[in-house]
This record gives C-alpha cells, structure tokens and sequence, in this order.
C-alpha cells in the first residue's frame, strides 16, 4: 500500500483499533486470520445463528450492522456481541455506525446486546464522542499509511486472537 493511501475506515478497523494496532493494521491490509481459529468459528456460529432467526444484517457500505428495527419514530440500531469484554471496543464500532448513518441524514440510537450476559447497553451519538470518534479515524488512517505493522506486544487479548501465532510463532 503506498504511504499516500487512506483507506475507507470500517467498523470492523474500529473494532480493531481498540483491541490491537497490529491486528487493526493486518485486517486492513486484508491478511486473513487462522481460519481454525476457535474465537472464528465462534464468531461465524453467532452469525449464522442471528440469520437463521431472520436477524439479517445491513450493509452500510463501511461496515454491516448486526440489527436495525424501528420503534415507534425511533430508528434503533443494535450491535450484537458475545460478552461484554470487547466493551471499548463494541461501543466505538456502534458510535461508528450512528456516525455514518448521521451523514446519509438518519439520526439513530444504539443498543449494544451481550447475549451471554443478557444485558443491553443504550448508545447516543453525542457532540463528544462524536469528536472522539473522528480522532479515532484519523488514527486509523494513520496506522493504514505504516509500511510495516507495529511490533507485537503482549496484551490480555493475544491468548484468544486468531493472529497469535503470526506474532508469537516460535515464542510459545
């Protein structure tokens, strides 16, 4: 990638952006994680799940939320996670989606959904985060113009990522 590219920043890169630079600047540039990976399967099972219940998600063209419904005048737009241990991560990809609906002119609120702990988190675009989103997009584009990948450091989150062994091969 040259150093002039700024990508599209996705939710999926602020997801990233808030759990690892080095797997937020290997998703970007498109190298796959291991496919076998449990927390993968894991992933693709809670999809295939929501789908199947008619839980279909809709692409935005920057990411593709996990839910939208309607209530009353209200659109509601809900982010479905496995737990809430990903939260930083999970309430900026949610703020993310109710920044790029606010520019197609949808206002919309949020709701973050931890199916394993049953709890819903209520989420507002506000003026604030809104800014701290964007310092967040230009971070990520800043990352996306690195010619090598930040250095591995060892982070709570490397014992369930699917990029361990790309980092830490022959340190295990």
């Amino acid at each position: 990638m040259p150093n002039e590219y700024i990508p599209n920043v996705t939710g999926t890169d602020i997801w990233y952006y808030f759990i690892c630079k080095r797997e937020l600047w290997l998703m970007i540039r498109k190298i796959a994680p291991d496919q076998e990976d449990e927390n993968v399967d894991i992933g693709r099972f809670l999809h295939e799940y929501y789908s199947k219940r008619g839980k279909k998600e809709v692409d935005i063209g920057s990411g593709k939320i996990d839910r939208i419904k309607k209530v009353g005048n209200q659109l509601v737009v809900q982010e479905i996670k496995k737990t809430s241990r990903y939260r930083e991560s999970s309430y900026f990809q949610l703020l993310f989606y109710l920044y790029e609906l606010k520019k197609m002119g949808m206002e919309a609120k949020g709701e973050l959904l931890f199916v394993e702990e049953k709890k819903k988190e209520v989420v507002a675009l506000t003026e604030k985060n809104e800014e701290q989103l964007k310092k967040v997009i230009k971070e990520i584009q800043r990352y996306a113009r690195m010619p090598v990948p930040p250095s591995p450091k060892k982070i709570k989150f490397c014992t369930k990522c699917a990029y361990r062994e790309y980092c830490w091969a022959g340190e295990e």
